[in-house]
């Protein structure tokens, strides 16, 4: 009777062991992400989403302003500590639960007008592409926006103090670089001459 306990509790913890591992090898949504127009098929942002306490976050990394507006907007419609905040940089999705391949229990600012709205994001089984939709008060009444997952060499576009500031991880060789300390020789003593 023990032995059969005994290899029951072994199935069991082997199963789980194997589940836990699947969940660990499931891609996630870190990683920068492009956001495209449905109906000019431009551009509008990259975004850079990180893990962060727990929960995953994302923010504006490089914008795609057509010529002759504000380059450097600032977020004047937002509240609290963001208010006035430059939109290049500024975190606009915010306490997502990863729950598998779907993210929940989350927020999304829209930057233009300081609106937050509730929001979930379902990542694609290969992992390249982010389904993220903002609603109000339930999923149904909101909007969906297909992310697609951009390269490492992408990533290296990225102002670095922005990839600092969120996701140190990420940083490519190229801002690693750019922030080691250089490093100082020691001066070289002369001999007096003689």
């Amino acid at each position: 009777m023990r032995v059969r306990y005994f290899a029951l509790l072994c199935a069991c913890i082997s199963v789980l062991s194997a589940s836990n591992a699947a969940a660990q090898d499931e891609p996630t949504a870190t990683g920068l992400w492009q956001q495209v127009d449905d109906k000019t098929g431009n551009t509008d942002g990259w975004f850079l989403i990180f893990e962060h306490n727990g929960f995953y976050e994302g923010a504006i990394a490089k914008m795609f302003i057509p010529p002759g507006k504000n380059q450097n907007p600032i977020c004047s419609k937002c509240e609290g500590d963001q208010k006035n905040k430059p939109t290049l940089g500024l975190v606009i999705i915010k306490n997502m639960q990863r729950n598998g391949m779907s993210y929940e229990n989350g927020t999304i600012l829209d930057p233009r007008d300081g609106s937050v709205y509730h929001a979930i994001m379902q990542l694609s089984s290969d992992g390249n592409d982010l389904t993220v939709r903002g609603y109000i008060g339930i999923p149904l009444l909101g909007r969906n926006q297909i992310w697609h997952r951009l390269s490492n060499a992408e990533l290296a576009q990225i102002d670095c103090s922005i990839i600092a500031a969120h996701a140190p991880v990420l940083l490519p060789a190229t801002c690693r670089a750019k922030s080691a300390p250089a490093q100082r020789r020691a001066p070289v003593r002369r001999a007096p001459a003689r």
